[in-house]
């Protein structure tokens, strides 16, 4: 697992042993990359289950001038913490150990581009999901991935799903505000 683009290129990133963590494979990340790249420059990113926190140390790389992650996992904080290190993005970075919903409810800060990748099957991304559009600004995006039989749905909140893309196993879903133009 490595930075793709930007000021980390090429950066190798470390994750936890075992089935805990399914980090996110490199061509889905690139696509996903591509779908927001004229997005990310300057902007405040949330990486809700960051895992690894590959997705929004790949948005620190790429230029966002802040990134918050959220793990419940002691131990995925700490790998989110050592890649932010080996990246030199510590500066920009806030690493919470928390579970999503009292995060989001404390958060008051506004996020422009949030990723929600949480374990498979087991009902968090239905559940971040709303909770998640309540914490950004009206143009932001949000990128959930989640297996490709699991069912997303078609609205959030002021928030509805303007694109959706399958990747082998997994999907790609990007949610926008209802008033504003989708891409």
């Amino acid at each position: 697992m490595r930075v793709i683009t930007g000021t980390a290129r090429g950066k190798r990133l470390i994750t936890r042993e075992g089935d805990a963590v399914r980090p996110t494979p490199e061509r889905v990340k690139e696509a996903l990359f591509s779908a927001i790249q004229f997005e990310i420059e300057g902007r405040r990113v949330l990486d809700l289950f960051a895992g690894s926190g590959q997705l929004g140390i790949e948005a620190l790389s790429r230029g966002a001038r802040e990134a918050v992650f959220v793990d419940v996992s002691r131990d995925s904080a700490e790998v989110v913490r050592a890649n932010l290190e080996a990246c030199g993005f510590l500066p920009h970075a806030r690493v919470e150990i928390s579970e999503f919903a009292p995060f989001l409810l404390r958060e008051e800060a506004p996020f422009d581009i949030a990723f929600l990748d949480p374990p498979y099957r087991t009902g968090l991304l239905q559940r971040a999901l709303p909770m998640t559009v309540e914490r950004m600004n009206p143009g932001g995006v949000v990128v959930c991935e989640n297996p490709t039989d699991e069912e997303m749905p078609g609205e959030a909140g002021a928030f509805r799903r303007v694109w959706s893309h399958r990747y082998g196993k997994i999907m790609l879903s990007m949610y926008r505000r209802k008033d504003v133009a989708s891409l």
